[in-house]
């Protein structure tokens, strides 16, 4: 079907739907497979109609066409027979189950199995994984949910989920254009025609009498709109005199289209007036606000105006013997102030983030302060001059009591938080940060370095998509808008393709006008809040970024420059009152404002998502750009640059601590972008670093202020100290419960994906389970330090065991992977590898026998039936649990495999063995593509464990071994840093893990300590030693006690759990008033405060250089 014939059912689905033929167009619906009514779909299910949901279904998908609809219809099979087992229905259920759900068990028996045993049951609750099951109501809503996120996610979905954008009525609109050519085209058109037909074209008849008057002599005019519109003064705030609304009725009616009175809002006059109307014909009240002059777009905006084509250009030229005053345009001449110079388009750096960027936003004062919003919910201040990361504040509810009862039941399934924008209040004092979810958080910012609560509401119910500070009546409020299409902003956009103009008295908008695309757009004013612009995208993907004249509600320029199709908004910014950019086609483009064609371009080096996100500093010389690869670049110009580098460390300089504002500030003048390091000499041991100052400018000709405040500001700079933590109060511990058993070490340890609980796989191969209860001490339910867990076992007391059969456990080596949806576990401890149901701890199956043990497992992120298996021999299996086959054999290790790692972004699997050897495989072929040896310190065996992590951007990578923590660019393979045991940290490594955001890792040692290090620079921010969390009699005891293991939290960035030699598990957290593990250290090595940092160093030296 063409494309022309596909719109066309569209728009009678729209007719039927105005019409109220509702079994019609959902029929049509079906029939076409063009548009899938997800209203409609939801009526019928919660109705329980299950057989119309299924035909409904049955036009767009079939059970078995791929695994989404086939997990559609398998819900909502399962909910029609669980229904029927509930009402006691037995009869009903059998057949239910025989006709409708026979269909899955090829695919999955053991299942099939287990919904049939429900037929045994007096209740099914009774059935573990039913037990939480509510009332019918309840239990359908849960599985629409499910069944809408199927169906989103589904291919053959894809394009048919949204009604296309359309005026009202819109084939109706088609027809009175045709009737109203037809009668333009009339040899002799009648002034009142009579239209009694459509199936035949229209054609006045010839009369005796005179003539009506043709459309060519009349005076300057415009073509009649086919319906009646309300005269513009009706919508003004300010009700028109008595006259001018008799006026402008009298004009609404002078301007019926041909059919009007078969248009569904027309009057109820069939006869066709004459087809053009003159313009001085609609009187305009004098106190009519000027945003109302013009609700519509005016004819210059391409793409805006109704019935735009060549003939309706050429009607126009008829129409108009002499030019409309409105067209009279009155060229300047423009000086040009400005150079492509003035662009930043260097990069300067790029940062990585560990999450997808989602917002950024300058400080509006300090031009090098960055405020970034991920996509995990965390927010982090960035000192770019410093290319230093101050501080940074993961997602976290302060205060679940006073949230909504809609969004704590969001927080129950664990529905996943990003930011959608981060924004600096006008002064720089606060910071509002808006989430996906419900939630705005407002901190404030007292110093550069540091963001504390302030406020936390429940601003909207689902998103909330903007944020912003305002100040009416000399009050600092904050604005939002989100899903629930509550809006309290100047100006705001909706997805409805509407801008609305609102004023601060709650009364609602006062005008809507169309945004170019009719979808969703940004809006955004020039610095000096002069000019206004927008950028937005119809459904289609088409992009639009236009000037609107704003005392009209009208475009003034449209820009051109697009070349792709989006899927979202295209994010744009304004600089300097004379550029704007935009991130499109993986590209940054630029305009000048008063020119629509594109000024330049750029692709920032590389490395930018489609759609990349932009934002200027105040002063327009350094640009922020999102990443691919869950970070974001740099961009300056020559001023740009010269302000960066004048905040960098010399590099003579073994310190860096916060900037210190005051020492900038010259005596009398404000401060400049364009400043330099101060050539001086500092000694080693001195906290002070070198204060920039004004560049140019005589050090003996500066004031006599400024050397006082810099020796005040120095005084107040404290050198930096490890921070060691000694005693069980200075930070949170809980032991968990029945975990202490001397004769089963702790050997792996996971936290559950969801963040509730934590799993142990010990030394005799049983598995232990805790998971943390949901009450007023712990209202999210997540796993805590302040809360003790519950020992979670099923009713039927069953053991999460290992096949053990012959095996040697003091030899074996154990190994554990969980399922994305904490549905399933897989361990082996030397024996066969099993895998088990968590709910009910039962063996779903056993493969991979020995000889070869496993060694290490890990499951395909992209495919849980496809698991990585590394074996004692040193090969590696690619199985495949739905077949039972092994897929590949990797072959590159000398000894036991004893740690792998995928990379989605590289499209790589990197894999280390007891041989101290990395090696890296493609995840496509399965073929090696390089094989190295880890750095091993001088003096020392390459024997013992090696382990790999990724960084959450997937690029860099953790390698652990009890010599050592190093980290790699694996896209290269390349080693950045490497940390060796030494000062206060000198025992071997027994292991290591990131952080869940990626800025720390917490490593363990046989000597009983933590130590938590930055990420980035491998420096020791604190020590954790063994007195925190083991008891004096354990201390004093024979034998040695200290963490085998240790597991970081999914969500909490500073929540670690360590598992011990002597069987136990401890969860360890800061002090709700510390909130985190020391603070970052200085940038380099050397005495501070008496005391030796541990250092870290990086790819260039040698292991001989690394003992100091």
């Amino acid at each position: 079907m063409s494309s022309l014939s596909r719109e066309l059912v569209f728009l009678i689905l729209q007719f039927l739907e105005e019409e109220k033929f509702k079994d019609s167009v959902h029929r049509l619906e079906k029939e076409s497979g063009f548009y899938f009514n997800m209203k409609y779909f939801e009526e019928k299910v919660q109705a329980g109609e299950w057989d119309e949901v299924e035909k409904y279904l049955s036009g767009f998908t079939k059970v078995d066409d791929n695994r989404y609809s086939m997990k559609i219809f398998f819900e909502i099979r399962k909910q029609k027979y669980l229904e029927a087992l509930d009402r006691q229905e037995k009869g009903k259920a059998v057949e239910i189950l025989v006709g409708d759900l026979k269909v899955f068990s090829t695919f999955n028996e053991e299942l099939y199995k287990e919904i049939t045993q429900l037929l045994t049951l007096n209740n099914f609750r009774e059935n573990e994984q039913l037990s939480k099951y509510g009332d019918t109501k309840t239990a359908r809503s849960i599985m629409l949910i499910e069944l809408k996120k199927l169906i989103e996610a589904n291919p053959l979905f894809r394009d048919k989920l949204a009604f296309p954008t359309l005026k009202s009525s819109r084939l109706r609109t088609l027809i009175n254009q045709s009737l109203n050519w037809q009668h333009q085209l009339c040899k002799n058109p009648r002034p009142n025609p009579d239209i009694k037909t459509l199936f035949t074209d229209h054609s006045c008849s010839p009369t005796n009498g005179p003539l009506a008057p043709t459309p060519v002599n009349l005076p300057v005019a415009a073509v009649a709109k086919p319906a009646t519109y309300t005269a513009l003064g009706a919508h003004s705030p300010f009700p028109p005199t008595a006259a001018a609304a008799a006026a402008a009725a009298a004009a609404a009616a002078a301007n019926a289209g041909a059919l009007a009175g078969w248009m569904a809002n027309a009057s109820a006059s069939s006869s066709v007036q004459a087809a053009v109307v003159t313009a001085s014909s609609i009187p305009v009240p004098q106190n009519q606000v000027s945003v109302l002059k013009r609700p519509r777009t005016p004819p210059t905006a391409p793409g805006m105006v109704d019935y735009q084509n060549p003939d309706h250009d050429q009607l126009m030229k008829r129409l108009r013997p002499t030019p409309s005053v409105e067209e009279v345009t009155y060229p300047t001449q423009r000086q040009q102030a400005w150079s492509l110079d003035d662009l930043p388009r260097t990069v300067a750096f790029t940062m990585h983030q560990g999450s997808a960027v989602t917002s950024v936003d300058f400080h509006p004062l300090h031009h090098t302060l960055l405020l970034v919003g991920s996509a995990n919910g965390e927010i982090t201040l960035f000192e770019l001059g410093m290319r230093e990361r101050l501080v940074s504040k993961p997602f976290k509810i302060w205060d679940m009591s006073t949230c909504s009862v809609q969004f704590q039941a969001l927080m129950v399934n664990d529905t996943p938080i990003s930011v959608s924008r981060v924004t600096w209040s006008p002064d720089g004092n606060f910071v509002g940060v808006a989430f996906s979810k419900h939630l705005i958080h407002l901190y404030a910012c007292p110093g550069s370095n540091d963001l504390i609560q302030r406020l936390e509401i429940d601003a909207h119910v689902g998103g909330v998509n903007d944020l912003a500070f305002a100040h009416p009546n000399k009050q600092l409020c904050i604005v939002t808008c989100g899903d629930d299409k509550l809006i309290k902003f100047i100006f705001s956009t909706a997805v409805d393709g509407k801008i609305k103009a609102w004023l601060y008295d709650n009364m609602g908008s006062r005008v809507d006008y169309d945004a170019p695309g009719h979808w969703c757009t940004t809006m955004l004013y020039s610095a000096d809040g002069s000019r206004l612009f927008s950028c937005g995208t119809s459904k289609d993907g088409e992009s639009f970024l236009v000037e609107w004249n704003e005392s009209e509600g009208a475009i003034k320029r449209t820009y051109v420059g697009f070349r792709k199709k989006s899927a979202g908004v295209v994010s744009f910014d304004t600089a300097q009152n004379h550029f704007l950019a935009a991130g499109e086609d993986s590209q940054i483009k630029f305009w000048e404002m008063d020119t629509i064609n594109l000024l330049t371009f750029t692709d920032a080096e590389g490395g930018l998502p489609s759609l990349p996100r932009v934002r200027f500093n105040k002063e327009g010389n350094l640009l922020a750009v999102t990443t691919a690869d869950n970070g974001f670049k740099i961009l300056a110009n020559s001023v740009g640059l010269r302000s960066l580098r004048a905040m960098e460390p010399s590099s003579f300089d073994p310190l860096r601590t916060p900037i210190v504002s005051a020492a900038i500030k010259a005596s009398g003048s404000p401060a400049v972008a364009n400043v330099g390091p101060v050539s001086c000499k500092v000694e080693r041991s001195s906290p002070v670093r070198p204060s920039p100052i004004l560049n140019g400018v005589d050090p003996l000709g500066r004031s006599v202020e400024k050397p006082r405040v810099v020796e005040d500001a120095t005084d107040k700079v404290k050198p930096w100290q490890l921070t060691e933590i000694m005693d069980p109060v200075q930070c949170r511990v809980v032991t968990l419960p029945e975990s202490t058993d001397t004769s089963s070490k702790v050997v792996r340890l996971l936290y559950t994906n969801s963040g509730v609980g934590i799993l142990a796989l010990g030394s005799n191969g049983v598995q232990k389970l805790w998971k943390w209860p949901r009450n007023e001490q712990n209202p999210s339910g997540k796993a805590t330090a302040n809360v003790v867990p519950q020992h979670w076992q099923p009713n039927s007391g069953l053991l999460m065991t290992n096949d053990v059969t012959g095996v040697s456990l003091e030899d074996a080596v154990p190994c554990i992977a969980l399922s994305k949806n904490d549905s399933y576990v897989m361990s082996a401890t030397g024996g066969k590898v099993s895998l088990f149901n968590m709910m009910t701890f039962k063996v779903m199956t056993t493969f991979m026998s020995p000889p070869p043990a496993s060694t290490f497992l890990a499951f395909h992120p992209q495919d849980n039936n496809i698991i990585a298996i590394g074996m004692e021999d040193s090969s590696i299996h690619i199985y495949n649990v739905r077949v039972d086959e092994v897929k590949s054999k990797l072959k590159g290790h000398q000894k036991r495999i004893t740690g792998l790692a995928f990379s989605t972004n590289l499209g790589i699997l990197v894999s280390s063995g007891a041989d101290a050897q990395l090696c890296v495989w493609s995840i496509d072929t399965w073929e090696k593509r390089k094989s190295i040896p880890i750095q091993i310190p001088a003096g020392k065996a390459p024997t013992g464990d090696t382990r790999v992590q990724f960084h959450s951007d997937q690029i860099r990578m953790l390698v652990v071994h009890e010599t050592q923590l190093a980290i790699y660019d694996a896209s290269k393979m390349e080693r950045i840093r490497q940390w060796i045991p030494q000062d206060v940290l000198p025992a071997p490594i027994s292991y290591a893990a990131y952080s869940c955001n990626s800025q720390s890792i917490f490593a363990t040692f046989c000597d009983g300590s933590v130590g938590i290090f930055d990420a980035d620079s491998l420096r020791l921010r604190c020590r954790i030693a063994s007195t925190v969390y083991l008891s004096q009699a354990t201390l004093k005891g024979t034998q040695a006690v200290y963490p085998l293991v240790v597991a970081a939290h999914p969500t909490e960035a500073n929540q670690l759990a360590i598992g011990l030699n002597d069987g136990s598990v401890k969860v360890l957290e800061p002090t709700e008033s510390e909130g985190k593990w020391g603070v970052n250290p200085p940038a380099d090595n050397g005495m501070l405060n008496g005391r030796t940092t541990s250092s870290s160093t990086t790819s260039n030296h040698t292991p001989d250089q690394l003992q100091r």
